[in-house]
């Protein structure tokens, strides 16, 4: 080549490029343009097939990446990923319609704390309180006399609890709180007193502030009620979180009971009652506010002055609700003695048929609560009669084909019968009544639920352990009641026809 056609300077050679922008020198992924901070996306690296960086999860923030990785750091990448989208989750469905706004979520909470506490209770003293004694008999028998001691007085105090919640002005949240306090001092109590005859005082005691922290919650709630939803949707919305948390917290309650025993869990239901208690103050000082409120009375008609009556259709489906109450408190109390009878000597079989009709329970007040808030009913009348005679046939079926089965098909139609007339209940008193009235209405039903609630407790106990004699017994009770609620349809009551029917007694001269 001629010489002046040589170059004079020489060729700069650039490096080759990356193979791609998105990996680093190192050949992991860096972060994509425009992010600052940490990683916040990482693709996956080429692996070979069959290895164990085959899979590998995409965390978001968190720290780098490891460099090698196993099945077990992908285990926990993906467990730790699922925990966060699960919390997102949770909080969204809690804050959901306003709910954060109006101070339904607060409420949320502490109701969901009250129901874990009250699982986490029942896992503890799963294989004691009922269980403990020597022969069925001896355990029935203490139990039925602290049942007296405890809950007795409760029924007495129960019809005060409504009308005393009218006259509170500035001391709503103070007597959640103070329940859920005193439910945390019981649980304390039964975890230092384990082995002596305070246990089931205490117990007992537990369940009794967890009824008046349930007819406090029915009070509240009116007041922290969003603009677009109903009452009923509310309740449905308070009862599925509580469920949700009480399976939650019973199977931790579960797990600390094979590794510290039962007081180690009755010290943890302990701890959730406190932070109950905490959670009951931070519910918005605004349902302290009883101004232009307007107390309700349990009645048809007007009978006090300055008083709203609640009208015939709210009647009627108390009644029908307290029914239904009685069947779901007397299984609840009856299922662990006979189940106890039916397995004498073997604690594994109590405990799997009793878990059996548990899950029975919980999945008919899931699905009642589910089907609930999305039924338009046009006649609650009949939807909560109907509630009644569902309950009134199963337990008449199980008379006749006594079984463990047969009771936990009972104990499904009764929870979900007890979630769908509950509905209907919240949704009458919303239409027919003021909202003046809705908090005070709500207190005073909630107080006739739970004493009905009890009195079936009560009965469970009571009863002898023979299947068909107690489903017996609770059929001709339930019985009353659909006679009460059809009457109560026609504006009479049962009082009545036995007045008119009873001859009358012999003139004196």
């Amino acid at each position: 080549m001629p010489e002046e056609y040589l170059p004079t300077t020489p060729i700069r050679r650039e490096p080759s490029p990356p193979p791609s922008d998105r990996y680093g020198p190192d050949g992991w992924p860096v972060a994509r343009s425009g992010q600052t901070g940490p990683h916040e996306y990482y693709d996956e690296p080429q692996a070979e097939h069959g290895s164990e960086a085959a899979v590998l999860p995409r965390p978001v923030g968190g720290a780098p990446m490891p460099k090698k990785l196993t099945v077990t750091r992908v285990a926990a990448l993906r467990s730790k990923q699922l925990t966060q989208q699960a919390v997102h989750a949770f909080k969204r469905a809690a804050n959901a319609d306003g709910a954060d706004k109006s101070g339904l979520t607060s409420l949320t909470y502490a109701t969901m704390l009250n129901y874990a506490s009250d699982a986490a209770m029942a896992v503890a003293l799963a294989n004691t309180l009922f269980f403990a004694a020597a022969d069925a008999d001896s355990s029935k028998g203490k139990i039925a006399l602290y049942l007296l001691i405890t809950v007795a007085p409760f029924a007495l105090v129960a019809p005060v609890i409504g009308p005393a919640l009218d006259k509170i002005q500035r001391g709503r949240r103070l007597a959640m709180c103070v329940a859920s306090a005193g439910q945390a001092l019981m649980c304390i109590m039964m975890a230092t007193n384990f082995e002596t005859w305070l246990l089931y005082p205490a117990a007992l005691g537990k369940m009794v502030l967890s009824k008046s922290f349930t007819v406090l919650k029915a009070a509240v709630t009116p007041r922290v009620l969003p603009p677009d939803i109903t009452l009923s949707k509310t309740n449905a919305r308070l009862t599925v979180f509580g469920l949700a948390a009480g399976m939650v917290f019973g199977g931790i309650a579960a797990g600390l009971t094979q590794l510290f025993g039962s007081p180690g869990a009755l010290w943890f239901t302990a701890i959730i009652c406190v932070v109950g208690a905490v959670q009951g103050m931070r519910i918005p000082a605004w349902v302290e506010v009883t101004e232009g409120e307007v107390p309700a009375s349990l009645s048809a008609t007007p009978v006090k002055a300055k008083r709203q009556p609640m009208g015939q259709h709210v009647v009627i489906s108390l009644w029908a609700n307290g029914t239904v109450k009685v069947l779901t408190g007397f299984l609840m109390m009856f299922s662990a003695f006979a189940v106890r009878a039916e397995t004498e000597g073997a604690p594994f079989q109590q405990l799997l048929l009793l878990g059996i009709i548990a899950a029975a329970a919980g999945v008919g007040s899931f699905g009642g609560n589910a089907i609930g808030t999305r039924l338009l009913v046009a006649r609650p009348d009949q939807m909560v009669l109907g509630c009644v005679i569902a309950c009134v046939t199963a337990t008449v079926v199980a008379t006749i084909l006594p079984g463990i089965g047969t009771m936990a098909i009972v104990s499904l139609i009764a929870a979900t019968a007890a979630a769908l007339a509950k509905n209907s209940l919240d949704a009458v008193i919303q239409h027919d009544l003021p909202e003046a009235s809705r908090a005070s209405a709500f207190g005073r039903s909630e107080t006739v639920l739970q004493l009905g609630w009890v009195f079936g407790g009560a009965l469970g106990v009571l009863l002898p352990t023979t299947l068909w004699v107690g489903f017996l017994v609770i059929s001709l009770i339930l019985g009353a009641g659909l006679a009460q609620t059809v009457l109560a349809t026609r504006g009479s009551s049962l009082l009545n026809v036995v007045r008119r029917t009873t001859p009358p007694g012999p003139q004196s001269p």
